[in-house]
């Protein structure tokens, strides 16, 4: 047991030491590059970025996302620049709370991290308009991003506004700060085609006037073949060690700026992952073939407050990411990751000054390595391509086994410190947790009044265009019109109704006929546009129609997204007596916003201005409801489980957490996101204002607020698993141990100072079933397992398990000698 805890001790040390000297590197001044890396303050390096949106999180989390990310063994973070949050009304502009880009990128520069800005300003990002604001559609003769007039003379002032911006806070590394590298433009090849000329004199254009802003450090455009000098083009995509036909030019280096970590989800998406191994094996792909920086998007995905998120998009976004939507480190792509990085960096040296050269062994192996001669300066990369078979490949006389798929680094090229397949890192499974002291939940509600005629009347023959009308200032506009129906004119069977048909470009629609709710139709990311059909009953006399248009989110992507539009086109009434009756040009009053949006009952005054009444049962649709909540126990992060509820959006003290939809289903038959993340500084310490609007029927007393934790910690090693990257280090140049014995063990630290307190499965034999959370024994398995494991782990932050048959068979038989061992064990944290 002293062994172990010495042992734990030992690599804490060496990895303090690694980090501080890490530190020391990282500053500023200037920046160029050869073809091999940039170059900053005179000085090759290789770059671990990761993504992280400031707009995404608050301020209060920012320290803490960046600390673990620098934890996580990186030194860059990488941000776009959002002109819609900056500039939403032109010539107004907003750099307050989570919008402060200048304090954000100062925090990168006090974790001693280079910084990345994407200024774009088409950005994509699954974010509004893909960062474009919603006044510049309006501005006359505007052609986004092409050889447009009136596009540069916007794009040029932002530009110049934000490059200012940070060039009077002395950002840039020239000046002392943090930021090393700037993109201008995104993926413009994707719509390249689509302007031609105006297409190719835009990207030389767009080029140029960034280089001329003499910010001092490079510019990269990203998936842009033809990127002028000196820009750089760099990849964006999961295996750019093979898509990436390389850089433009031999004298640019081979950068990856969008390493996507997960697959962003869209409502009615079913979950999706990436694996850890795969992002391993592609960033090890990719430095074995001369890259030199990879930044993983998104590193932390975080939260689309309020109406930010793109068409479509959940409000969660990138949860996947090696730090979950809550900041919290999802095991094991983030710790996998962190070993990762250490291999890499103990063959720095040979991979920045080395002489590349590739080996072909048998089908589907191949190492790459790079030597500096006359020195033993040596890095490999020892590479199975089969995606379904493991091989044992020999070179420089000696044997090394490769899992399928897999790539192995060896420093000094001799020793496998690291294995993308073989996961030597922790696992970790996600908690929510229903809070003890905030689910007295007492709800209010008020009803949305449904207009008519009478109150928005006639303004236009047609229905107007969502987009236009809505100018991007709300979700929801209401569309009125009144239909005279003579009794001869209705069916005269009791079993036969008119239908009500409203084919719509998107997104989403409710229908109401004389107050009464009859529909609701939506699109999909895919399909925006849909028909809603419905049996109506009209009556004799005056009918009011009333129709609800929404967006969810402006379009992100694509050419010319000046001309996307929007909203209903084409209403009719089938099966009367008369015949189909087309009322598209029936005349139709138009008002933007809800009540309850121009009245902010979502705040504490404006909460004060209409009347609410109990909640019984499940209410109609369009409705606010309201209670308040005192803030869970604790220091986790925060979520609210939207059960029993529709579609909408929520409000914690005046602050939108987000569009909720739990009713737009998975093919699976679940929702795409269930859980609301609440940050910490909304909440105060006793009644909190929560407001939410539903627009279907609802039953808000089945909300729960949580709180979420990674407390479960699993590991899963095998007895072939190589020793954790941790046990080597290179001081002074020289690759070796540093501990006397380097053996495979299971080691494991509970998040946040926390201690063991239970271990929950254990087995050392044939392999369980499931993932960390829910394993199932194996046929065959050591009777003391968890008795060894409690031995090692209990009331300890960390601990080290050996894989040693004599432990775990000491005092009983090994029914199973012949197999391979597993130790998977699963153990609970708390204070």
């Amino acid at each position: 047991m002293a062994v172990s805890i010495s042992r734990v001790l030992l690599i804490s040390l060496i990895s303090v030491v690694i980090s501080a000297t890490i530190n020391q590197s990282v500053q500023g001044g200037p920046v160029t590059y050869d073809g091999r890396s940039l170059i900053i303050n005179g000085k090759r390096e290789l770059l671990f970025s990761g993504a992280i949106h400031y707009t995404r999180s608050t301020p209060e989390m920012w320290p803490d996302l960046i600390k673990k990310a620098k934890h996580g063994g990186l030194n860059m973070i990488e941000t776009y620049v959002f002109w819609n949050i900056h500039e939403p009304v032109q010539g107004q502009y907003n750099f307050e709370g989570n919008y402060d880009l200048v304090r954000f990128i100062k925090l990168v520069q006090e974790y001693k991290m280079y910084a990345t800005i994407r200024l774009g300003p088409f950005i994509q990002a699954e974010w509004n308009h893909g960062g474009l604001p919603y006044w510049l559609r309006e501005v006359p003769g505007v052609i986004f991003r092409s050889d447009s007039k009136a596009f540069k003379y916007h794009m040029e002032k932002y530009v110049q506004l934000i490059i200012n911006k940070l060039k009077e806070a002395k950002l840039f590394s020239p000046q002392g700060g943090p930021i090393v590298l700037a993109q201008i433009e995104n993926e413009y090849n994707m719509v390249q085609l689509a302007y031609r000329e105006l297409g190719n004199n835009y990207v030389r254009w767009a080029a140029a006037m960034a280089v001329q802003q003499n910010i001092g450090v490079p510019w990269v455009m990203c998936k842009q073949r033809d990127a002028p000098d000196p820009v750089i083009n760099t990849c964006n995509g999961r295996q750019c060690g093979d898509t990436f036909m390389g850089p433009n030019k031999p004298y640019k280096p081979t950068l990856w700026t969008e390493n996507w970590t997960a697959q962003y989800r869209v409502f009615g998406d079913p979950p999706s992952q990436r694996p850890v191994d795969d992002i391993a094996f592609a960033v090890a792909r990719f430095f074995s073939k001369k890259g030199s920086l990879t930044n993983y998007y998104m590193y932390h995905g975080g939260t689309n407050f309020g109406r930010t998120s793109a068409i479509f998009t959940t409000t969660r976004y990138y949860d996947e990411a090696p730090l979950d939507e809550y900041g919290l480190p999802r095991d094991p792509k983030w710790s996998h990751l962190k070993d990762l990085h250490k291999a890499l960096r103990l063959s720095r040296k040979a991979l920045l000054w080395g002489v590349p050269g590739v080996q072909k062994m048998r089908a589907n192996t191949e190492v790459y390595f790079y030597e500096m001669p006359a020195t033993n300066i040596c890095a490999a990369f020892l590479t199975n391509n089969n995606l379904t078979t493991e091989a044992t490949v020999s070179w420089r006389g000696q044997d090394y086994y490769l899992p399928q798929h897999s790539i192995s680094i060896l420093p000094d090229c001799k020793t496998v410190v690291f294995n993308t397949q073989t996961i030597v890192a922790q696992h970790n499974s996600r908690n929510f947790v229903r809070s003890t002291v905030a689910n007295n939940l007492k709800w209010m509600k008020y009803a949305e009044p449904i207009p008519s005629t009478l109150q928005v009347p006639v303004n236009n023959p047609t229905p107007l265009e969502l987009y236009t009308l809505l100018k991007d200032t709300s979700d929801y506009a209401w569309y009125t019109t009144s239909l005279a129906l003579n009794p001869q004119d209705l069916p005269r069977k009791a079993s036969i109704q008119p239908v009500l048909r409203i084919a719509s470009l998107g997104h989403a629609l409710h229908l109401f006929v004389n107050g009464e709710y009859i529909g609701f139709g939506h699109g999909s990311h895919d399909e925006k546009s849909f028909v809603l059909e419905k049996p109506v009953h009209f009556k004799a006399g005056v009918n009011q129609i009333t129709l609800l248009a929404m967006t969810l989110g402006l379009p992100d992507g694509g050419a010319y997204m000046e001309h996307r539009y929007a909203g209903p086109n084409l209403i009719m009434v089938l099966g009367l007596n008369t015949g189909t009756l087309d009322i598209t040009k029936n005349g139709w009053g138009h008002q933007v916003g809800l009540n309850g949006e121009k009245l902010q009952v979502f705040t504490e005054e404006g909460s004060k201005q209409v009347q609410w009444d109990k909640t019984k049962g499940s209410a109609q649709g369009l409705t606010w409801y309201k209670t308040y909540f005192d803030a869970p126990e604790g220091n986790n992060p925060v979520a609210i489980r939207m059960t029993g509820m529709g579609k909408g959006m929520i409000w914690v003290n005046g602050k939108s957490i987000g569009r909720h939809w739990i009713s737009f289903l998975s093919p699976l038959g679940e929702p795409t996101q269930s859980e609301y993340h609440i940050p910490r500084s909304f909440i105060k310490p006793t009644q909190n204002l929560l407001v939410v609007l539903e627009e279907q029927p609802g039953k808000p007393k089945h909300i729960e607020i949580l709180t979420v934790n990674r407390d479960t910690i699993c590991s899963f090693i095998t007895e072939y698993h190589p020793p954790t990257v941790k046990s080597w280090a290179r001081q002074d140049s020289v690759f070796q141990p540093v501990l006397d014995v380097i053996r495979s063990s299971a080691d494991i630290k509970c998040p946040n100072n926390k201690k063991v307190v239970a271990v929950e499965f254990a087995s050392f034999g044939d392999p369980p079933a499931g993932l960390c959370g829910s394993y199932v024994l194996g046929k065959c398995n050591s009777p003391v397992s968890k008795e060894v494991v409690e031995q090692h782990c209990l009331g300890k932050s960390s601990c080290s398990v050996p894989i040693d048959r004599n432990l775990f068979y000491k005092n009983t038989t090994d029914g199973c000698p012949g197999i391979k061992k597993t130790l998977a064990f699963q153990v609970k944290c708390a204070i």
